[in-house]
C-alpha cells in the first residue's frame, strides 16, 4: 500500500544478525519532540507549534522548507503529540485511488473514535485532481491535512487547499545543529569523528541532515582502522565533490538569480559576483543567466550607459561560442560592468507606463500629418500633410520641428521617459529640456 499507518515508519527493521539495517538517517528519527533538532522559530516557548504542543492539538498546515531539514518527522511527532493516527502518502507515487483508500481508513479511525492526519510528503507533485480528492474530507473535518513541500506552495498547492492550512517555513539546519545531530550520530554508530571530519560534514550538508547523516554512513562502512575513527580522508572519499543545495527550477534558483540582480541594481560588484558563482557552481544554465543580464541591462541600466546592453549581449555570445570554462569569464565580465556603472531605470519605467495607456485606452488612429503617403491617392486624401521633416529645420539643438506634435489628437502629450542624473543620461534630460524649452517658445509664437 502507498501510505502508512499508526507509527509504520519508526518500526525496528533488524537483518539475519539482528542489527536495525535501516539507513543512518531512518534510525536517527526523534522519537520525542525534546530530541528534535532546529526549527526553535517555530518550536521555542511562545511560538506557534510550541501552542499547539502545548495544548496536544494539531490543525492542517503545510511545512515548506529544504529536503533534510525534519519536515517528516515534525509532521510525525505532532500528530503522536496530538494523540491522532496517521496516514502518510508520497505523492510521487500515489494516486487518486490511494488518496480514497486514506479516506476510507480515516472513516475508519472516526468510527472508532479516533482522528486521524493525512501526511503528503512532496506535496507539491499532487495534480490538482489529486488534491481535490482529499479537500472536502479536510472541510469536513475528516481528515487533518499536513502537507511537506521544498517548493514554494502558494505556486504549486491549489488555493482551495492552500486557504484551510497554515504554512510553516522549515528553515536549513545551522551549523551548530548539524554539530549535535553529529554528536548523536557517533553515539549510535560507536565512532569517533575528528574536528575536521566533523567541518567537513557540516559544510558538505549544506544544511541538509539526511544528506550529512548519509555522507558519515558511507564514510564509516569505508573506514580501514579498528578504532573506527572518522577523520577527513574518509568524508571526503564519502562525498567525493561538494553538492550545493541548488534547484534549477525551484524557489532557491529564483532566490539567487533574484540576489543577483539586486545587487547589479544596488551597484555592489562584489555581491554581484558572489551570487554570479553561487548559481554557477551550483549548476544554474548560464545562459539563463546570460538572458537575464541582458533584461538588467536594460531594466537597471538603460541610457545612463547605453554600452552595458552591447557589452552584455557580447558576453552571452562569447559563452555561445566558447562554453565553460572560458566563456564562464565573459559572463563574469558582464557581471562587474552592469554592477559598476551609473544606474537608470527610466527606460523601465517609461516602457510600462507606456505599455500601460496602450492597453487602457482605444486605438486611436495615427494623425494625418504623421501618415506615410507613398501614392498620389493618399497624398489627396491627406496623408502627410504639413508634416515638418526635422532635418529640414536647424534649431540651437540641431534638426528640430521646435513645437510638431506626434501623439493622437485625444491623447495628448504624454512624458513616459523621464531621464535622470546618472551617467550619459543626465545628459540626455539636459537636451530633452532644452528641446521642451523649444517646444514652449514655438507654441508661444503660434499664439
Amino acid at each position: 500500500m502507498l501510505f502508512e499507518d499508526d507509527q509504520g515508519s519508526s518500526k525496528l527493521d533488524f537483518g539475519e544478525h539482528g542489527l536495525d539495517t535501516r539507513p543512518l538517517a531512518e534510525r536517527m528519527r526523534p522519537h520525542t519532540i525534546e530530541h528534535y533538532v532546529g526549527q526553535a522559530h517555530l518550536l521555542s516557548s511562545g511560538k506557534p507549534l510550541a501552542s499547539m504542543i502545548a495544548q496536544k492539538s494539531i490543525s492542517s498546515m503545510i511545512l515548506w522548507g529544504p529536503p533534510g531539514t525534519g519536515k517528516t518527522s515534525l509532521a510525525r511527532l505532532l500528530a503522536e503529540n496530538a494523540d491522532v493516527r496517521w496516514l502518510g502518502l508520497s505523492a510521487v507515487l500515489a494516486g487518486v485511488k490511494d488518496v480514497r483508500e486514506a479516506v476510507s481508513r480515516a472513516e475508519l479511525n472516526k468510527s472508532q473514535g479516533a482522528k486521524t492526519v493525512l501526511f503528503v510528503d512532496e506535496v507539491h507533485r499532487f495534480n490538482k485532481a489529486q488534491q481535490d480528492a482529499f479537500l472536502p474530507h479536510v472541510e469536513n473535518g475528516l481528515l487533518t491535512f499536513i502537507g511537506a513541500t521544498t517548493e514554494n506552495p502558494s505556486f504549486e498547492v491549489n488555493a482551495a487547499l492552500l486557504s484551510r492550512a497554515r504554512v510553516f517555513v522549515i528553515k536549513a539546519l545551522s551549523a551548530e545543529e548539524l554539530n549535535l545531530v553529529i554528536n548523536r550520530a557517533k553515539a549510535l554508530l560507536n565512532v569517533s569523528v575528528t574536528k575536521g571530519a566533523a567541518q567537513l560534514l557540516v559544510e558538505a550538508a549544506d544544511g541538509d541532515a539526511r544528506r550529512m547523516l548519509n555522507l558519515l554512513e558511507t564514510a564509516v562502512q569505508m573506514v580501514a582502522n579498528d578504532e573506527q575513527a572518522i577523520d577527513t580522508q574518509e568524508i571526503e572519499s564519502a562525498f567525493g565533490q561538494k553538492l550545493r543545495r541548488f534547484d534549477k527550477g525551484g524557489d532557491r534558483f529564483y532566490e539567487q538569480i533574484s540576489a543577483l540582480h539586486k545587487s547589479v541594481r544596488g551597484s555592489a560588484p562584489d555581491a554581484a559576483l558572489y551570487w554570479f558563482c553561487r548559481m554557477l557552481d551550483g549548476g544554474a544554465d548560464p545562459l539563463y543567466i546570460g538572458r537575464r543580464l541582458i533584461r538588467m541591462a536594460s531594466e537597471d541600466v538603460g541610457n545612463a550607459d547605453p554600452r552595458a546592453l552591447a557589452l552584455t549581449l557580447s558576453a552571452v555570445e562569447a559563452y555561445e561560442r566558447l562554453g565553460p570554462p572560458e566563456g564562464d569569464l565573459a559572463l563574469a565580465h558582464a557581471v562587474l560592468y552592469l554592477a559598476s556603472v551609473p544606474k537608470s531605470d527610466a527606460v523601465y519605467n517609461a516602457y510600462n507606463q507606456a505599455m500601460a495607456l496602450v492597453k487602457e485606452t482605444d486605438s486611436y488612429d495615427v494623425p494625418m500629418h504623421i501618415r506615410n503617403a507613398p501614392t498620389a491617392m493618399m497624398k489627396g486624401m491627406g496623408y502627410g500633410a504639413e508634416y515638418r521633416h526635422a532635418h529640414n529645420e536647424i534649431t540651437s539643438e540641431g534638426a528640430y520641428a521646435a513645437g510638431e506634435t506626434y501623439f493622437p489628437e485625444e491623447l495628448g502629450e504624454k512624458a513616459f521617459y523621464l531621464p535622470l542624473d546618472q551617467g550619459l543620461e543626465a545628459k540626455i534630460k539636459a537636451r530633452m529640456a532644452r528641446l521642451r524649452a523649444l517646444d514652449e517658445s514655438a507654441e508661444y509664437k503660434d499664439v
